[in-house]
């Protein structure tokens, strides 16, 4: 049997994607521990190829690791990421497919990536970048802010963080609850003419 979802109304509508915008500046209200696991599990039900869900997210919330991520950030990015209250590193696991057992028990998907570091990078990547997706949109869900981001170093980054190699970051993502300081007029949007095919 097929189940009828009603949309959104469009308070939620406008919380999600009207209204929501990329913050660069922030209140000094804190994320507590049931939220930011609640940001995770939310994000980690998104699909991602064969289930295979390789995004680590590194939760940045006290002054020592705001001090440790600073060095790795571009100037522009510096001074709204040591105000935020979080700061997640959205990593990919590069040894995903060993977790592959547990994530699609049906059947044994790890053989699929095991030696092929041409697939692993493309499947960690696209998917790893959906799950950060996922984690923005399950903040505005909540309630919170977000300012996505990139302008860091990975590799120095991940030689701190990762040092084992194992991970590697993919973007940065300031969450929180936003101010209007430095909030910018939103930038247009490309019409759907001229984004899309229809055939």
């Amino acid at each position: 049997m097929t189940m009828q979802r009603e949309p959104l109304d469009e308070h939620a509508i406008a919380q999600l994607f009207l209204d929501a915008r990329s913050y660069n500046s922030w209140s000094d209200q804190r994320l507590d521990d049931a939220t930011v696991r609640r940001l995770y599990e939310l994000a980690s039900l998104g699909p991602t190829t064969a289930n295979s869900s390789p995004a680590r997210f590194v939760f940045v919330r006290s002054d020592a690791g705001r001090e440790r991520l600073a060095v790795h950030l571009s100037p522009g990015n510096l001074d709204k990421t040591m105000s935020a209250p979080c700061c997640v590193i959205i990593a990919y696991d590069t040894r995903f497919y060993e977790f592959m057992p547990q994530l699609f028990p049906s059947r044994d998907m790890s053989g699929t990536f095991a030696g092929k570091p041409a697939l692993i990078d493309e499947v960690a990547r696209r998917s790893s970048t959906l799950e950060g997706a996922y984690l923005i949109m399950a903040a505005r869900a909540l309630g919170l802010d977000t300012g996505p981001m990139s302008g860091f170093n990975a590799a120095t980054l991940d030689a701190d963080f990762f040092p084992n190699g194992r991970w590697k970051a993919n973007f940065l993502c300031n969450i929180g609850y936003g101010t209007d300081g430095g909030l910018f007029p939103r930038n247009p949007r490309l019409g759907f003419e001229q984004a899309c095919i229809e055939v």
